[in-house]
């Protein structure tokens, strides 16, 4: 993710930064992209609920009657989320179908992919990476991704997961990967995401024996950070974009662009990266008012 840095400095948070442009105008150019004010026009949306705020959209997975089973029209969906964080960067918040108490009927991320659609895809279908792409797209996203899991996250639904910055879970979740189950393997991110969120031994049991982790477990795999009730799951999710959203916007830009970026280009891009950051008007605004704060003690 190197090229993020240069994404996360420009002014429309995608293109390149103009020639000529120095450090500092860079830096300020990149703070006025968090704007608020645009919104995603997803009154034709079909697969996703988007609830949008100044700081934040939350995408929430809707298609109760397949458990939230990813099919075209959903990665079309979360596409166009993607392409409007991407030129107006927020936190994202995933989630999928609450629990109802009222009826008794269980919440659920995603159980996977559209296996109907799924059992129709061939080579060539496998060669676009239809849901790789999406996921990818999810992981860039300037801004952190919060996945708030409940229930099933299998599959597709798994991978989906695995793309978020952050994970947050439930007693009920279950994630895992049952791709080899159904003569396939998990090809959109798994094999690599996986390994990386919680060791290879336990990635290996999970893509390669079937196992599914029970919420319990997945905490204490690493593979979520938080355990909470149902009823707190959103709110939770909440609650930690809130304590991002305390953070200085372009600051938490850059470093997750950085924190993503190859071993190979650390420590240069570490002190780039603070150079454009030294020049920001945030920078000087934040710790003078830390300075202020401390005269007044």
């Amino acid at each position: 993710m190197a090229d993020g840095i240069e994404a996360a400095a420009s002014a429309d948070g995608g293109a390149p930064t103009a020639a000529g442009e120095g450090p500092a105008s860079s830096a300020r150019s990149a703070e006025a992209t968090h704007d608020g004010g645009a919104r995603l026009d997803a009154s034709g949306f079909a697969t996703l609920v988007v609830e949008e705020a100044a700081d934040r959209l939350h995408a929430r997975l809707h298609r109760p009657a397949v458990r939230n089973a990813i099919d075209a029209a959903m990665v079309d969906e979360l596409h166009a989320v993607c392409a409007h964080l991407e030129a107006h960067p927020k936190v994202l918040i995933l989630s999928g179908t609450p629990a109802d108490p009222a009826t008794g009927a269980k919440g659920v991320f995603a159980s996977g992919a559209d296996i109907a659609q799924l059992r129709q895809r061939r080579r060539d279908d496998a060669l676009a990476g239809i849901n790789s792409g999406v996921f990818d797209r999810v992981a860039r996203l300037p801004m952190p991704v919060i996945a708030a899991l409940e229930g099933y996250a299998l599959g597709g639904g798994a991978e989906l997961a695995y793309a978020a910055d952050f994970r947050i879970g439930t007693e009920s979740l279950r994630v895992g990967n049952p791709e080899t189950g159904l003569g396939i393997m998990a090809a959109a991110g798994a094999t690599w995401r996986l390994r990386e969120l919680v060791g290879e031994p336990l990635a290996k049991e999970i893509l390669l024996a079937g196992r599914v982790l029970k919420g319990p477990e997945c905490l204490a795999a690493g593979l979520i950070t938080e355990l909470v009730e149902p009823e707190d799951l959103i709110p939770a999710a909440h609650r930690l974009a809130d304590r991002i959203g305390a953070q200085d916007p372009l600051a938490v830009r850059i470093s997750k662009a950085v924190f993503h970026s190859p071993r190979e280009v650390h420590p240069l891009i570490d002190t780039l990266a603070q150079g454009m950051l030294f020049e920001s008007q945030a920078k000087f605004d934040r710790m003078q008012a830390f300075l202020d704060r401390k005269k007044k003690q």
